[in-house]
Formats: C-alpha cells, sequence, structure tokens
C-alpha cells in the first residue's frame, strides 16, 4: 500500500459532500471519508483539502480549484465533475472530456495517484433524468477511455445496480446520501488498497417493495416543488447554487484519525 501525504478533491456539490449532514457542521461527503480511509491506514500523516464547490461545471472547476490543487503539489487527488454540464441541453461533450482530461494529466504529471468515478443512471429514480441518458452513457464511457490513458484509478459505480437504488440517494435525486457517500468512499478506499472489507461496498440491500402509484405521485410533486421548480428558478435568473460558497477545506490540514 502507498504512504501519501498530501490529498486534494476538487470538484462539485458531490465532492464538497452534500446531503452527508453533520451535526452542527458542514456537510462531509465522500472525499472525507476517504481521507479518514487513508489517515486510518497509515502510520505517517495525512494532510487534505477540499476545494469543491457545489454548482461548479467542469470548465470552472478546472480554472478556479485545478490550478490552487496542483500548486499544494498533492500525491492523492481526486477529480470528479460533469454532472451540472450534463444535465444541460448544450453540454459541449468534447469540451467537458478535454478540460477532464487536462486536470487527471497535470496531477499524474506531479506523481500524483488520481480517483474518480463513473455516473449511475438515475433514470428509474428520477424521470426527468431518462432524458439525459445518452450523454450519461456518452460521458462514463469518455471518463473510462480517459482515465485509462491517463493511469487515473476508476470506481466504475455505473456498472453496479447498487448505484442506482434509491435508498443511497436523497430525495432531491441528485446527490447521495449519507449511505451512498459511505459506500463510494470505501470503494475509492478499496481501488487504494486501504478497504478492509473487498467489494463490500456494491452489496446489494433487501429487496425494496415498489411504491404504490399514490406514492410515485405524491414523490413527484414533492420533488417538483421542493427541487425542480427552485432548480429552474435559479436558472432563468442565471444564480447557482454555489453562489457566495466557498471551499470547506481551502488549505492543507491534518486529517484527526481518533486515538492518535
Amino acid at each position: 500500500m502507498s504512504v501519501f501525504h498530501r490529498y486534494v478533491a476538487i470538484g462539485d456539490s458531490s465532492t464538497e459532500g452534500l446531503e452527508d449532514a453533520v451535526p452542527g457542521a458542514r456537510h462531509r461527503g465522500w472525499a472525507d471519508r476517504v481521507a479518514a480511509h487513508v489517515a486510518a491506514a497509515q502510520s505517517e500523516p495525512l494532510l487534505y483539502a477540499n476545494l469543491a464547490i457545489r454548482g461548479r461545471k467542469t470548465r470552472e472547476i478546472r480554472d478556479e480549484q485545478y490550478p490552487r490543487a496542483l500548486a499544494m503539489r498533492p500525491d492523492l487527488a481526486s477529480v470528479f465533475c460533469g454532472t451540472n454540464d450534463i444535465i444541460r441541453s448544450n453540454c459541449d461533450l468534447d469540451g467537458l472530456s478535454a478540460d477532464i482530461e487536462v486536470m487527471q494529466r497535470g496531477f499524474r504529471d506531479l506523481g500524483a495517484t488520481v480517483l474518480t468515478l463513473t455516473m449511475p443512471d438515475l433514470g428509474d429514480i428520477a424521470p426527468l433524468a431518462r432524458r439525459v441518458r445518452p450523454r450519461l452513457f456518452a460521458f462514463n464511457e469518455r471518463v473510462r477511455e480517459i482515465s485509462a490513458r491517463t493511469g487515473t484509478l476508476v470506481l466504475d459505480a455505473a456498472l453496479y445496480p447498487i448505484a442506482s437504488d434509491p435508498r443511497l440517494w436523497h430525495p432531491d435525486r441528485l446527490h447521495a446520501n449519507s449511505e451512498g457517500h459511505r459506500r463510494i468512499a470505501a470503494g475509492l478506499a478499496e481501488l487504494l488498497g486501504v478497504s478492509a472489507s473487498a467489494g463490500a461496498w456494491h452489496a446489494p440491500l433487501p429487496p425494496l417493495l415498489p411504491p404504490t402509484l399514490v406514492q410515485r405521485i405524491g414523490a413527484e410533486l414533492h420533488w417538483w416543488g421542493r427541487y425542480l421548480l427552485p432548480w429552474l428558478g435559479r436558472r432563468i435568473t442565471g444564480r447557482s447554487s454555489g453562489d457566495g460558497i466557498t471551499p470547506k477545506r481551502p488549505a492543507l490540514a491534518p486529517v484527526v484519525v481518533a486515538g492518535r
């Protein structure tokens, strides 16, 4: 197992950790959990920074976060983005792919181990997501190809049915919940060789009873009112959920491991 000294995570709301709530603090998320896995598995201290900000598209991440991350000279980095691009009808898949490759390659040129993951198909959870399925599948294939060229480690979550289980997703249908974040982190820790339970991250949950028609209608009405309409409102007015948000860990700082 490699020993890591500086881990830097860049990305959007997923990497920031939205919907993995921590009482009295900002969201945790899979990147924080990966840092904890790594720090607990080695005797040397790990410094960790998380520059991710919700709502950011890939070009914004490349322009704003990537240069700052490079300057920290990480030996472990995670680059996960693209959700805020592919949900838009004007998504430039070629430009998106090029930006991801630049970031992956830049970290690899430093000698860093780089992590990423593919996106699961949420069309069965969020019916409106079905319209972006072709774009999502094409994006995932680009991520696999780019990562193979750069030597980036890929958690290919899209290949596992559990990744689309609604019990791992927040009611907004866009972010993982705490259990989802925990499983993503466990899968990435397995790629790094710091997980004690191989394959546990994609173990299936007990069978789920299908919702009744009344439950489906109620869930749709709630989702439209609570999540979709506010998102559309931000799009129309040119606002972002990340406006005024700053990184939760803007500088490298030690990861505290219980008992040390």
